[in-house]
């Protein structure tokens, strides 16, 4: 078979003119054309078009691709797997920089004794100061905030590294979870919450359900805390919002 270049693009998610770009440079050349000289691509294309556009999420340039794709020496399967372990260090990163996002926010960014070298060891690049006199404002009067506080200010740099660690275990999980089209009300899901709420509470502060299903409100109505859960996987703040709203039902009744 063959597609006309706007279906193409409406597989890809590119425009048109993307692709008109990749023939005229001879990035991607369309393999047939319509009686009336319209571009027509097939299944081959279509490979090489998915090749690409791995590359260019990974961040290379179209000359680099090219010439990556066009060497004689490299089997196609060679790309994929380059891709794939592009890629996996790519999400491993990505959860790593988002857990300690969450960590630092949910400690409450108190008591931190590190230098800035170690901050930005611990947090990525995440600034772990940056919404501390939001979050006094918002917290400081509550018990949850004077406790996170207390913990946190004993905590070492290997401490916070396993905390981090612990909570991207935790999020993997949920979002296996999510992947697998399990309903965020089921036991496994609600299980997957209490995880979730028992973490916090082993250490950050005693998180009640009642206290939970607020964070996981915040979770959805905080375009922050909806970015953090979105890079870990697409759906997840809601799906997670979902089970600990569930669980938190589960433990009233």
């Amino acid at each position: 078979m063959s597609y006309p270049v706007g279906q193409v693009a409406g597989f890809a998610g590119v425009t048109v003119r993307t692709l008109h770009h990749y023939d005229e440079i001879g990035l991607l050349v369309p393999g047939g054309r319509s009686g009336a000289g319209h571009r027509r691509y097939d299944d081959a294309d279509l490979d090489r078009l998915q090749q690409i556009l791995f590359y260019r999420e990974l961040g290379f340039p179209l000359d680099a691709v090219a010439a990556l794709l066009d060497d004689p020496d490299t089997d196609p399967r060679d790309h994929l797997r380059r891709q794939h372990e592009l890629l996996t260090g790519r999400i491993r990163r990505l959860q790593e920089m988002a857990a300690a996002v969450e960590s630092a926010m949910e400690a409450k960014k108190m008591g931190i004794n590190l230098t800035p070298e170690e901050k930005f060891e611990v947090f990525g690049d995440h600034d772990p100061e940056q919404y501390q006199e939001e979050v006094r404002r918002r917290w400081g009067d509550t018990e949850a905030y004077r406790e996170s506080r207390r913990r946190s200010a004993a905590y070492t740099k290997d401490d916070w590294k396993r905390i981090n660690d612990e909570m991207a275990a935790v999020h993997a999980r949920v979002g296996d979870l999510l992947a697998r089209g399990v309903p965020a009300g089921s036991p496994q899901a609600m299980d997957a919450a209490e995880e979730h709420r028992r973490f916090i509470s082993a250490n950050h502060y005693t998180c009640s359900h009642d206290l939970h299903t607020c964070l996981g409100e915040m979770y959805v109505d905080d375009e922050r805390f909806t970015a953090f859960y979105e890079a870990i996987r697409p759906g997840l703040a809601v799906y997670l919002r979902d089970a600990i709203l569930a669980n938190a039902a589960r433990a009233r009744s």
